[in-house]
């Protein structure tokens, strides 16, 4: 086959950058070109074409005052000498849009942002591969490759006795999270409709009023309605062949870490809308968060729901739907950690099709509300689920917002994996990295915010050979409601987790901490944009910690030991954190009362 021969023309007084690189590129892959220098006379360019025998004229230039006259006469005078009629001439540069080269006669424009397989598909006569990218990307699996084994022998049997205990004191308990779970698994695999109207009613006899109220009276909770059928086709056909426009890479360092954002905006056609932006920046996955309320009542809605205020109604439809929608490779994942349906929440979670869920038994209780006694059953219950439906579950350290110390929260972590591990369920731990406020009022990030964050996550993997994934968001108490450095400050941890190897991260948008409402998309891509600045900028270099993370890293793993010491000669789990061995009212942790006297 005859190698086209392609003439290579930088119309500019001095850049040649961009058509050298094309250049390169193009006779790589067994093109015959020719490059002029730059600043040639018009003239000079048109004899040039006119004499050889080119199929293609790739010409270079970067727009400014007078440039479109210049490059309209341009292809005028190609026209005036036969070259058009048997060459294509194609315009390329900052600025230029397919749009503006066709005006001025080009037959084909790209930009900046072009991609060197776009310029070459084109001159192949071939259709552009970039809406494909996102689609063939595989599902990762951030537990895949660890063991879970825990390396310091000390706290290995600290944790064995924890758990061992845990696991007695919930033998043969029951809840009515956990009730309502089983007749929820029921109800799915029940065709018989009087069988299943008669599982309700156990459902709806262990559930709070406004729970019975909706599913026997349609009376649903103030601010939430019915997303109706036909804004469930108009979604699905406005997303109907749409495919990502130039997908950008958040992956400079390799294949981790995996970049995630919150989803729950309230409404699951907003959340999908948002996620469908948010991917085509590059984002792995999203985590689903609910409503504050849900956690107070006993019993989930049924149905595709929205609402009006933060928070999107976890029901086995909304999950469902989110799902659908997404890449295939975007993994989803669901809170499930705080409330009095964490059992029913994984389950849906599971039954659903999403690939991760959220537990944590010491925050939910400290933290997030709920009773001790009543999280601990209903947890071991759902990391029996999670293990069921092969879900990993992350365990956030969200303690440390309430002013509970590092190393306390840490210990909760390690718990809560160790008792997954016994369950057969696959855990990610999820250490902050934030300027809580412990760490504000004790000094320990006042020359910078590397070294201390760096030591939780040495001082971790010095423990147990465990995923990490740094929450939640990162950043979380450094940001402002300066959009920029909000973005700034997001990128910065970033680009700190990486050089640290972590798995994955959780990324806010510019005004979460701020936004007073629902997150608008301008800030999502925000952070977005100066996130891939910061990891392009980074690649595989590294943020190096200074030696005091090193003292931190000892001091913080010491620290862990003595607390899970202390735990292990509490009668159980519920009692060591009703006593505030995990974080006390000093830290500002108080154990929860949600669901307090229903375990039986």
């Amino acid at each position: 086959m005859k190698k086209k021969r392609i003439l290579c023309v930088p119309l500019d007084p001095v850049h040649d950058v961009g058509i050298k690189i094309i250049r390169n590129a193009l006779a790589q892959r067994g093109f015959d070109t020719e490059l002029l220098s730059p600043d040639l006379p018009l003239e000079d360019v048109v004899r040039i074409a006119a004499q050889g025998s080119y199929d293609e004229i790739l010409v270079s230039r970067t727009l400014g005052y007078g440039v479109a006259e210049l490059l309209g006469r341009f292809v005028d005078l190609l026209d005036a000498a036969g070259v058009r009629s048997r060459a294509r001439v194609t315009l390329g540069g900052k600025a230029i849009t397919a749009e503006l080269a066709a005006e001025l006669g080009f037959d084909r424009g790209f930009d900046e942002h072009s991609r060197i397989e776009d310029v070459v598909a084109y001159l192949e006569g071939k259709p552009a591969e970039s809406g494909a990218t996102a689609a063939a990307k595989p599902k990762p699996d951030i537990t895949a490759g660890y063991s879970y084994k825990v390396h310091d022998a000390r706290i290995a049997a600290a944790l064995d006795e924890i758990v061992d205990k845990l696991l007695r004191w919930t033998e043969g308990k029951s809840s009515p999270g956990i009730e309502r779970a089983r007749l929820r698994a029921s109800m799915f695999e029940e065709r018989n409709a009087a069988q299943h109207a008669a599982l309700l009613d156990r459902y709806l006899s262990v559930s709070d009023p406004v729970i019975a109220d909706a599913f026997r009276k349609g009376i649903l909770p103030k601010g939430v309605r019915v997303v109706s059928e036909t804004e469930r086709t108009r979604l699905k056909e406005l997303l109907a062949d749409r495919h990502q426009h130039r997908p950008v890479s958040l992956r400079h360092a390799g294949e981790r870490p995996l970049f995630f954002k919150f989803l729950g905006s309230g409404c699951p056609v907003m959340d999908i809308m948002h996620a469908k932006v948010c991917e085509r920046w590059g984002v792995d996955g999203f985590l689903l968060i609910n409503p504050s309320w849900e956690a107070r009542y006993e019993g989930l809605l049924e149905g595709t729901l929205t609402h009006q205020n933060d928070g999107t109604v976890t029901s086995g439809e909304n999950i469902r739907l989110v799902r659908e929608l997404l890449e295939p490779s975007t993994l989803l994942t669901v809170r499930a950690h705080r409330g009095l349906n964490t059992p029913e929440t994984v389950l849906l979670a599971g039954l659903a099709g999403a690939d991760m869920t959220k537990i944590d038994l010491v925050y939910g209780s400290l933290g997030a509300g709920t009773d001790p006694a009543r999280l601990a059953v209903d947890g071991v219950e759902a990391i029996r689920l999670a293990a069921k439906f092969r879900m990993p579950y992350d365990i956030p350290g969200n303690d440390e917002l309430s002013g509970v110390p590092a190393w306390k929260t840490l210990a909760g972590l390690l718990i809560n994996v160790h008792l997954g591990t016994r369950l057969g369920a696959r855990a990610i731990l999820k250490p902050l990295f934030c300027y809580g406020p412990h760490i504000v009022i004790n000094g320990l990030m006042e020359q910078t915010f590397v070294d201390y964050n760096a030591a939780k996550i040495h001082a971790l993997r010095s423990i147990v050979d465990c995923p990490i994934w740094p929450g939640e968001p990162i950043a979380f108490m450094t940001q402002t409601e300066d959009r920029v450095q909000s973005a700034t400050a997001s990128s910065f941890h970033a680009a700190l987790g990486t050089s640290l190897h972590v798995d994955a991260m959780t990324i806010a948008s510019t005004d979460e901490a701020y936004s007073r409402g629902p997150i608008c998309m301008a800030s999502r891509i925000d952070s977005l944009q100066a996130l891939h600045e910061a990891a392009r900028f980074m690649g595989k270099a590294a943020v190096t910690p200074t030696s005091a993370a090193d003292a931190m890293t000892a001091d913080m793993h010491a620290k862990i030991a003595e607390v899970l010491d202390r735990v292990r000669q509490a009668p159980d789990l519920p009692a060591a954190i009703s006593s505030g061995l995990l974080g006390d009212r000093e830290d500002g942790a108080y154990p929860g009362t949600f669901g307090r006297g229903t375990v039986a």
